[in-house]
């Protein structure tokens, strides 16, 4: 078993102040792969006076010896992505096709996106007499979740490097092997001391000390709606700059010009992607109440083919889910909608067939899903879909909004200027259209309960920023 008990703090490998471990489980076996320290208060208090230090010199780096470590951080990040991508694999259970063709790559391009938009970006912008004056915002907390690791950790630490910050990630305790390999390609990038620590961790012990120091500037946490309400709490008493990226619900409104058998069946695989556990996953699909049972069908035939497999085997499967803990809270979903009335189309609890061990579900799909029952309201993270019929478009439209959350919709439409009507009603941060990918240029955040600021491209660089208005920066005409 592999043995990470070190932190990486002030550019270099360090103990735990209180030496305490955590076992790393494999999720396709349930057996302990490797062994990290968990930290505390104190290593927090030594990460962030190495932070503090460090930002003093950083915060007034040029843009180009910015954008020049960064070009040597995408460089060694590139060197390591098929490690990075195989420590994803084991740590959370992503197959190693999505692991090195989606997870991986997005570390890729969260890096580019920082370069191009840190190139382009005017620290000083004059208007009239006066100037506003970009600046970083000073010393980052970091906490990441553990279904999309590097991703979630790149589109934090690249933009934050942009700008000029330092920072502290606590990586999530689940998935903490590809955080590891992160701060390797750092100090192999030769990025300067103190300007990115790593504290391992959870959130009773890490996070909350994080979000309640005082030399901490900001938060920027993404995972579940109750865990970002405690680090919105913690951080109140110090009036740091929160950003959240929550949890989600979201709608795919299958409109009644669709093409219905690409519509649905789509929806279905997006909504299994990564084994469901994506915040922005399609878990709720309106279908016209005319069109249900075609669509039922499409669902069930798309879900029965939806294989499930090994992590590490090569093949277009899914993988399980990423914790005991997380395959516990989506059997008893399930078992939820069975009691709550909605009709089981496809899976349903239980391992699927050959599996005794693991954390393998079955890809389930839900049919005559009143939007007040449990598995429309609550966030599942696994492969359950709910289908809702809808009897007219305001109706579905309605509906979609009838939610705590806001981070992600759907459109599907034979008509993309119905689709984009649609789209404009949806009280969501994002919105995909006929099947659209996430573009990493694009904002990435929610309305309501999903969160507040956004991440990705130059509206996530942005968040790091603050603005000084300097007034007689130059002379009247």
């Amino acid at each position: 078993m592999e043995q990470h008990l070190q932190f990486y703090i002030d550019g270099r490998w360090v103990d735990p102040v209180k030496p305490a471990t955590w076992d790393v489980i494999d999720p396709s076996t349930e057996q302990p792969i490797a062994q990290i320290s968990m930290g505390s208060a104190a290593d927090v208090d030594v990460a962030v006076k190495a932070a503090r230090r460090a930002f003093e010199s950083f915060s007034h780096t040029t843009k180009d010896e910015r954008v020049a470590l960064l070009e040597r951080i995408l460089a060694e990040y590139k060197r390591r992505y098929d490690d990075v991508a195989q420590a994803i694999s084991r740590e959370m259970g992503a197959p190693i096709w999505l692991a090195k063709k989606a997870q991986a790559a997005m570390g890729v391009a969260h890096l580019m996106q920082a370069i191009n938009v840190l190139k382009g970006f005017e620290f000083v912008q004059q208007k009239g007499t006066s100037a506003d004056l970009y600046e970083p915002v000073g010393v980052v907390g970091m906490i990441t979740p553990w279904n999309w690791p590097v991703n979630q950790i790149m589109c934090k630490v690249a933009p934050a490097l942009a700008a000029g910050c330092t920072m502290i990630l606590k990586p999530s305790e689940i998935a903490p092997l590809s955080g590891l390999l992160l701060a390797e390609v750092m100090d192999a990038a030769k990025v300067p001391a103190g300007v990115f620590n790593l504290v391992n961790g959870d959130g009773a012990h890490v996070g909350e000390a994080m979000s309640k120091h005082p030399g901490i500037d900001m938060m920027t946490f993404t995972g579940s709606t109750r865990a970002g309400i405690a680090v919105a709490k913690a951080a109140a008493d110090t009036v740091k700059r929160v950003a959240q990226e929550l949890g989600g619900k979201s709608a795919n409104i299958v409109l009644g010009d669709a093409n219905l058998e690409q519509a649905v069946a789509g929806g279905v695989r997006a909504c299994f992607t990564n084994t469901g556990q994506s915040c922005n996953a399609p878990t709720r699909m309106f279908v016209p109440r005319a069109l249900q049972d075609q669509a039922i069908a499409i669902a069930k035939k798309t879900a029965e083919a939806t294989p499930v497999g090994d992590p590490r085997v090569d093949g277009k499967h899914i993988g399980p889910l990423s914790s005991k803990a997380q395959f516990e809270k989506v059997q008893g979903l399930i078992q939820k909608g069975i009691a709550e009335g909605a009709t089981l189309v496809a899976g349903g609890v239980g391992r699927p067939e050959g599996f005794a061990k693991g954390y393998y579900v079955k890809p389930t799909v839900f049919a005559n899903v009143k939007n007040d029952m449990t598995i429309a309201q609550q966030e599942i993270f696994g492969p359950v879909l709910s289908i809702l019929p809808y009897d007219n478009e305001d109706e579905a439209v309605k509906m979609a909004n009838d939610s705590p959350y806001g981070l992600s919709g759907y459109v599907q439409s034979g008509d993309l200027e119905h689709a984009r009507r649609v789209a404009a009603r949806l009280r969501t941060g994002q919105v995909h259209l006929n099947g659209a990918a996430p573009d990493p240029a694009a904002a990435f955040g929610g309305y309501k309960q999903s969160g507040n600021g956004r991440e990705w491209g130059e509206h996530g660089f942005r968040e790091f920023l603050e603005v000084k208005a300097v007034m007689g920066y130059s002379p009247k005409a």
